[in-house]
């Protein structure tokens, strides 16, 4: 059934639609046990991960910055659409470091739940559907999340704006913080969204087609091989970019106290310093390698040892 609607004649239900079971499918997956994460799989999938990644040659810069246990938010700018090099090299650094025993949970895009044989892989490697009663029971239990509050807006923001930080003024992370006195850490990627180039969201095309009771917002358009200029359902080949991140210092707000999360002025301030801190590291990552294919590119043929660097 779908959800009530009040309207001038009364409570009525909004006309079927097929995506609804889908939509059932996703409510369901909402409530589903959240710890799954299975330590065999991820050690498993470890060097598969790895081997992929070599594609894009990534760095992770920082890591240390990581407290040594949970709980706390690691918060990153979304990019790379379906592929996200950025969060899976992050991902393979963790493991790397902290072995694949240790959790850590990443709030996922829910309609990844809806595809069939998805969801139990991903709750496997950590990923659990991304909603506020989630992340609250996670950090109760002492668990490090990551979340990207800029969604899929971000994620498939078009190519010119692949430089900016747009959380979509998205503040549910910095509530969470300070409901639970956590530490907010950014994560900070450059060259995950050279990987795709995205033309455009295609936000009203989304709205159209009902996808937004699906909770999608996008229904993006990208140009790559090999398909030319197509949406984004028929996959691309990624751009071979150089993706490197940067895992920030971690930003205290546990002295303003929990009841700080009611105070739109606090938040509203504590998500402006967050964006200006992530956006700066963006900046200096971009003007370091301002030109992530070619680099990468050039490591691959061996330029780089022709010319004497990296």
């Amino acid at each position: 059934m779908g959800e009530r609607i009040e309207g001038r004649g009364g409570d009525r239900q909004p006309p079927w639609s097929p995506w609804d079971p889908l939509r059932a499918r996703v409510d369901h997956e909402l409530h589903a046990d959240i710890e799954q994460r299975d330590p065999e799989t991820v050690e498993r999938l470890h060097p598969l991960i790895g081997a992929w990644l070599r594609y894009f040659d990534p760095e992770i810069h920082g890591f240390e910055h990581l407290p040594d246990d949970g709980p706390f938010l690691v918060v990153g700018n979304h990019s790379g659409g379906v592929y996200m090099p950025d969060f899976w090299a992050f991902h393979h650094r963790w493991v790397e470091e902290r072995g694949p025993a240790e959790p850590i949970y990443s709030m996922a895009f829910d309609f990844l739940f809806a595809i069939p044989g998805a969801a139990p892989m991903a709750r496997k490697m950590g990923s659990v559907p991304a909603s506020k009663e989630n992340a609250d029971r996670l950090l109760d239990r002492g668990h490090p999340v990551v979340v990207y509050p800029g969604g899929d807006a971000e994620d498939y923001r078009p190519w010119s704006e692949r430089h900016r930080i747009e959380l979509q003024g998205r503040t549910g992370f910095v509530r969470l913080a300070l409901r639970h006195g956590v530490p907010v850490v950014p994560l900070v990627a450059h060259g995950s969204h050279d990987t795709i180039i995205v033309l455009t969201r295609g936000e009203t095309l989304a709205k159209r087609l009902g996808f937004d009771r699906l909770r999608i917002n996008v229904m993006p358009v990208v140009a790559g091989l090999p398909w030319g200029i197509a949406p984004v359902q028929l996959p691309t080949w990624p751009l071979p970019a150089k993706v490197t991140a940067r895992v920030g210092e971690p930003i205290d707000w546990s002295h303003l106290g929990p009841d700080a999360a009611d105070d739109p002025e606090t938040v509203q301030a504590c998500y402006d310093e967050t964006v200006e801190r992530m956006q700066a590291d963006l900046d200096d990552l971009s003007r370091g390698l301002p030109h992530p294919v070619a680099s990468r590119v050039a490591t691959a043929v061996g330029l780089d040892r022709v010319f004497g660097r990296r």
